[in-house]
């Protein structure tokens, strides 16, 4: 692996495809994700900074119809034939007990007795560190040639009774997964502007 010295901006195709010129798709190519690609997007998502490298993220690759079988009962009907058409649907959970990998993520510290005894505070930094994991696995997912279509709407008590009874896991979010039918995009949203969203302090 080559480092990339701290200040040097990557260029603009990589800013395009990650940004400026990437789009969540609606619609999918009949084309398969190599299980070898998910293992690849797995270990770029898992290099991103969580607090205390708590790495709460937990991601089920739903793949076959067997799988989608399963996750069709529980998405909305805006959002049931374009993730049946998906090659792959990533269900990012949070794993409610995190802590007890942090003796060896964060061996430094006794991180582990940090949450143990706050469930308000596993709860608010399962959810904001899995969530910023699944921002990562967007970014790796472009950059691996991926395209992605994140979404909520789904029935998430069905959802966890079907695939996470029995875990310490719970849902967070859903995210498409394959190569976008660009036939099928729809035209790209506004973005509020600099003055609208940004305070200088």
């Amino acid at each position: 692996m080559t480092d990339h010295p701290s200040g040097t901006a990557v260029p603009d195709a990589a800013l395009a495809a990650l940004f400026t010129a990437a789009r969540t798709h609606n619609g999918w190519q009949d084309r398969p994700v190599p299980e070898d690609l998910l293992h690849r997007l797995y270990d770029l998502v898992k290099m991103g900074p969580t607090s205390a490298n708590c790495s709460p993220a937990r991601l089920i690759f739903v793949r076959t119809p067997e799988g989608k079988a399963r996750l069709a009962p529980a998405l909305s009907k805006g959002n049931l034939a374009k993730t049946m058409a998906a090659p792959v649907t990533v269900i990012v959970c949070q794993d409610m007990e995190f802590y007890e990998k942090l003796p060896a993520l964060f061996p430094h510290a006794d991180a582990r007795s940090w949450f143990t005894g706050s469930p308000e505070k596993v709860a608010e930094t399962a959810f904001r560190n899995s969530t910023l994991q699944g921002g990562y696995l967007i970014l790796a997912a472009r950059a691996l040639g991926l395209d992605c279509g994140p979404m909520s709407g789904f029935d998430v008590e069905m959802l966890e009774s079907e695939f996470l009874a029995g875990t310490t896991w719970k849902a967070n979010f859903l995210i498409n997964l394959g190569y976008g039918d660009p036939e099928k995009l729809f035209d790209r949203l506004p973005r509020l502007g600099f003055d609208e969203a940004c305070v200088m302090a």
